[in-house]
């Protein structure tokens, strides 16, 4: 895109971090490669891109009608291994909309690679304010990235304005539990520089506000402190093999936010699922 997006204050706040060569070294190294989000894991060792590619999958086959006349936005698209699998799969037309510029470039040189980019456009961009038309897409996809907005309410109505009128919003975050109690959360907040989680609750309520009837909610946070404790074990072993990539620092400072998360997590303080709704007719 010609022009330079904007952001929030939150928003640019994990724009800063993921452009770092420390977190994009870590996500891409550790975390998973291609998708950097949460997996569902089939045994205790199974590699976490195995496992995060699994929980692609398992989204997809909730969209009934995806194929070669799809159009789709990914929103928060990390390095674009969803948009690759749906492109590869499908034969969809998918938008890549992603904050960290260098994350983008790790994409689009994996589209090249991989052939795909006729069919994938990876755009520097902001889930608050997305550059496009209302009615541009059939789907609006997301992985774990809503929580890095300080306006979520913003997030789902931008979402909702650019979908078709009977397309489809699906979405993972990492949430709190309707029933947190209060001041339990701030270590999982400090990790990832934030005041606050979305809930369910929230996300069915703003989902309604916007005309985006509920398809189904998949509760499964039991996979959250799983995989957030894969990661973390992955990270210690490997921390050796990261000396010229990742900093000492910021390896030990993740070790200690991983582990709040999986103990969030483990206490029931902390809920993740694929939400599904869709735009009610105009």
């Amino acid at each position: 895109m010609s022009t330079t997006p904007s952001y929030s204050e939150v928003v640019e706040t994990a724009r800063s971090y993921y452009n770092s060569d420390d977190a994009d070294n870590f996500y891409f190294h550790v975390w998973g490669g291609e998708d950097i989000h949460i997996g569902l894991y089939q045994d205790d060792q199974e590699p976490i891109a195995d496992a995060s590619r699994r929980t692609v999958e398992r989204i997809a086959s909730k969209l009934d009608n995806l194929g070669p006349d799809s159009y789709v936005l990914d929103v928060g698209a990390g390095y674009g291994g969803a948009a690759r699998y749906l492109a590869k799969t499908y034969g969809c037309r998918v938008v890549a909309l992603n904050l960290s510029e260098k994350e983008n470039e790790r994409d689009r040189q994996m589209n090249r690679e991989q052939g795909l980019d006729h069919l994938i456009e990876v755009v520097d961009g902001n889930f608050e304010n997305l550059p496009y038309d209302s009615g541009t897409f059939d789907v609006v996809w997301s992985q774990d990235s809503f929580l890095h907005s300080g306006h979520r309410d913003k997030v789902i109505s931008e979402a909702a304005r650019v979908l078709k009128p009977g397309g489809e919003l699906i979405f993972t975050d990492p949430m709190q539990a309707d029933d947190c109690p209060e001041d339990v959360l701030q270590p999982v907040y400090d990790r990832i520089h934030l005041s606050s989680l979305g809930s369910i609750g929230f996300y069915r309520e703003q989902a309604a506000r916007n005309g985006l009837k509920e398809i189904e909610i998949e509760d499964l946070t039991a996979r959250l402190p799983v995989h957030y404790g894969r990661v973390r074990e992955e990270l210690t072993r490997n921390r050796d093999d990261l000396v010229n990539r990742v900093s000492e620092e910021y390896i030990d400072r993740m070790i200690t936010g991983l582990g709040h998360w999986v103990d969030a997590g483990s206490k029931g303080y902390l809920s993740w699922g694929i939400l599904h709704f869709r735009k009610t007719a105009d």
